[in-house]
């Protein structure tokens, strides 16, 4: 076991710990609320967009996203460490913008732990204590704190005898000591490695929901986000996405981006053309092969028939498609064929990637597109007001997935396509050969379906499913 976790703590210890300090002083909590809140640097592009976000009393909060998005930025800007371009901040429901950051009674916890090196774990801890009243003995908090972290053999050693996860505990115990209102954690778990963190997650939500207090946690690890928060804010290019709870976020993904930014492994998303003839069943046209739609079509897929002859894409989590022949397909299981290009064993499962003959749509910001063909030169646009709509929608949504032009007059119908285009999850005793044609069956009720701005157009069913694994 790794010397930064030499025991677990107790949790009748701990109960006891977080009842002293909680203890003399109201319930640490507070809400938080930002109105299309902006920040702009110099005359650079806006780092944030018009952020609207409440977070309520006690509530554990994440902001996802990938580096670069401005879930950072907004952190400070609650904490006051960042001046806000436009917009208003709110705390319990008053204007807190004017306020310095040390009347805020925010404690932050930064990813690189920011202790003082010459001072030992139990100097750092009280440090904030010491600036509170200089006069005041501050060990019963110090010591109540450790023994909440289960660091109280660390109390007199300096941050250079400590291992990483030992550091972030000891960072930890100094936002702690200070019974703040608000937590705001700046990615505190990037240092670490997987074993450490997978511990310091864990402690991490004990300790919020024990101390009951409000907390602001970024991260761009979306395992850190769907195990840790009571809701996640997944955020792109400065501008909010999608606000909900995990189960949510990953079934009912609002756009292209949020569907391929949470799940492991990454959503299956290919190009794909509706095709909804009057006399004839309605199908998804994916290149060298087609998904024929069930009938009697549920409305989700009635309303598809708007989308006729578009090119849209196609998302399919990875536990939507098994392997089984046709023979075996129950009600709303539609047939594929996929050639085995590899196979990884995770031990519990094994993923499989197979070669169907279409196109993926690769997401701008989570993976280089793979080449097009040409886009040609747009034609001149039916006026300023539609203009303007196009680029509002763009911002705010899209264009999230790099689709192909259309193909010109004339040209091959057979679509370039790439290898290893479709993920599927199935068991660890699953054998198969690479090259082997394997027949798939894809249940269509968790399939999903993206226009070309990114927006789901064909979202789950309502009552949230349970797939087959």
């Amino acid at each position: 076991m790794h010397k930064a976790f030499p025991r677990r703590v107790r949790w009748a210890t701990f109960s006891h710990s977080a009842a002293f300090l909680t203890s003399g002083r109201d319930l640490m909590t507070r809400a938080i609320a930002l109105h299309d809140v902006g920040k702009r640097y110099g005359r650079g592009p806006r780092a944030v967009d018009r952020f609207t976000l409440s977070v309520d009393p006690g509530e554990f909060l994440v902001l996802l996203g990938p580096s670069g998005c401005g879930k950072s930025t907004v952190l400070r800007m609650i904490a006051g460490l960042e001046d806000i371009t436009e917009g208003e901040l709110l705390l319990d429901g008053e204007p807190a913008g004017h306020i310095p950051p040390r009347e805020r009674d925010m404690a932050m916890v930064f990813q690189n732990f920011a202790l003082y090196p010459s001072m030992t774990s139990r100097e750092n801890i009280g440090f904030p204590l010491r600036l509170e009243d200089p006069r005041a003995d501050r060990n019963p908090r110090v010591e109540a704190t450790a023994r909440m972290l289960g660091i109280e053999d660390l109390l007199d050693r300096f941050p250079g005898q400590l291992s990483g996860g030992e550091r972030q505990r000891v960072a930890m115990g100094r936002a702690i000591s200070r019974r703040p209102s608000a937590f705001l954690m700046d990615e505190p778990l990037s240092n670490l490695d997987a074993k450490l963190r997978g511990h310091l997650r864990a402690e991490i939500a004990r300790l919020t929901a024990e101390l009951g207090v409000t907390t602001v946690y970024v991260t761009h690890d979306q395992a850190e986000a769907m195990s840790l928060g009571d809701r996640v804010a997944v955020m792109r290019g400065g501008v909010l996405q999608q606000v909900g709870a995990p189960r949510d976020t990953y079934a009912l993904p609002a756009n292209v981006f949020v569907a391929a930014f949470i799940g492991t492994p990454r959503i299956n998303l290919l190009q794909a053309v509706v095709h909804a003839p009057l006399d004839g069943p309605m199908t998804l046209d994916l290149g060298r092969q087609r998904i024929r739609l069930p009938e009697p079509l549920s409305p989700d897929h009635q309303l598809l028939r708007i989308q006729q002859g578009r090119r849209l894409v196609l998302g399919l989590r990875s536990e939507a498609v098994r392997i089984a022949p046709p023979s075996q397909a129950r009600p709303g299981e539609a047939p594929l064929t996929g050639t085995v290009e590899h196979m990884e064993y995770q031990g519990h499962e094994a993923l499989v990637h197979f070669a169907t003959g279409s196109r993926p749509a690769p997401v701008g910001e989570l993976e280089a597109a793979r080449p097009a063909s040409p886009v040609r030169r747009r034609a001149a646009g039916p006026g300023t007001l539609a203009r303007l709509r196009s680029r509002a929608a763009g911002r705010l949504v899209g264009p999230l997935a790099v689709l192909d032009a259309p193909e010109a007059p004339g040209a091959d119908e057979r679509p370039a396509t790439a290898p290893g285009d479709l993920v599927v999850r199935t068991g660890p005793d699953v054998r198969l050969r690479r090259g082997a044609q394997v027949p798939l069956l894809v249940d269509v009720a968790h399939l999903y379906v993206f226009d070309h701005h990114g927006r789901r157009v064909c979202p789950a069913p309502a009552e949230l499913p349970g797939f087959d694994v």
